[in-house]
C-alpha cells in the first residue's frame, strides 16, 4: 500500500526531544480542523498583530478555509527552489501550534527563515524556545544551513526573547505596513551554528532521507 510520505517526503519527517514530550511532524490533513480550533480560540491579543501576513484577522467564518488553503498551496507549490515546511507541534500528544521554516535558493544561499505560532493558552511555558530550538537542529544538523534567520516586530519582546534565548543576533531593523496603513518596525535576527544555543535533550529525527531529496540535496 502506498505511503503518505511516498506522495511527499516530508510527511515521513520526525522531530522529537528523547527525555521530553515536545514532538513536530509535518502538517496532515487530519491535523489542520486542530490547528484550526487553536487559532479560533486565540493567538494573540486582538489588539495586536505579531504576524508580518495579518492571517488572524480574517472573518472567523472566513479563517477556517483560509487556513486548509495555506497549507495545502505550502504542499503544492514545495520543490527545492522555493519551499516552506511547516510542522505541527505536539506535547504530551496534544497539539499546541506550528512552527514552520522557509527557504528560496537554498541549494546555494544555505539560509532558512523560521517562524512559529502557539496557542495563546500554551504561550509562557518554554514550549516556543523548545520547538525553535528543535528546529534549528534539523537545520544545521540534518540539512547543511549556514545560518537560520527570524524577524519579530519590536512591539513582541515575547518572541524576540525566544530568539536571544537561542542565540539569534541582531541583523538591521524593517519598517513595514503591518496592518493597513499602520507602520511597524520589524527586527531582523540571523543565527549560526557556533552561536546556536542548543537544546539540553538530544533531538531524536526520523525521515531525513526523504525532507534533504525534497529540497535537492540528495538525488
Amino acid at each position: 500500500m502506498t505511503q503518505a510520505h511516498e506522495l511527499w517526503g516530508p510527511f515521513a519527517l520526525r522531530l522529537r526531544l528523547r527525555c521530553g514530550s515536545l514532538e513536530l511532524r509535518a502538517v496532515t490533513d487530519l491535523d489542520i480542523p486542530g490547528l484550526v480550533d487553536l487559532a479560533l480560540d486565540g493567538i494573540h491579543d486582538p489588539s495586536r498583530m505579531p504576524f508580518l501576513m495579518p492571517w488572524t484577522d480574517a472573518p472567523r467564518d472566513q479563517l477556517p478555509a483560509n487556513t486548509a488553503a495555506y497549507y495545502w498551496n505550502a504542499r503544492a507549490s514545495f520543490s527545492p527552489d522555493r519551499w516552506l515546511l511547516d510542522l505541527a507541534v505536539r506535547v504530551d500528544g496534544e497539539l499546541v501550534g506550528v512552527q514552520g521554516v522557509a527557504a528560496r535558493d537554498y541549494l546555494v544561499a544555505r539560509s532558512a527563515e523560521t517562524g512559529s505560532w502557539l496557542a495563546q493558552r500554551y504561550q509562557r511555558r518554554g514550549i516556543g524556545t523548545a520547538m525553535r530550538r528543535v528546529i534549528c537542529v534539523l537545520m544545521f544538523d540534518h540539512l547543511d544551513a549556514e545560518e537560520v534567520t527570524s524577524g519579530a516586530f519590536t512591539d513582541n519582546p515575547a518572541s524576540l526573547g525566544v530568539s536571544r534565548k537561542v542565540g539569534y543576533v541582531d541583523n538591521g531593523t524593517q519598517r513595514m505596513q503591518r496592518r493597513p496603513g499602520e507602520l511597524a518596525f520589524n527586527r531582523r535576527l540571523v543565527l549560526t551554528p557556533d552561536r546556536f544555543v542548543r537544546p539540553d535533550e538530544p533531538v531524536e529525527v526520523e525521515g531525513i532521507a526523504e525532507l534533504r531529496r525534497a529540497i535537492g540535496l540528495d538525488r
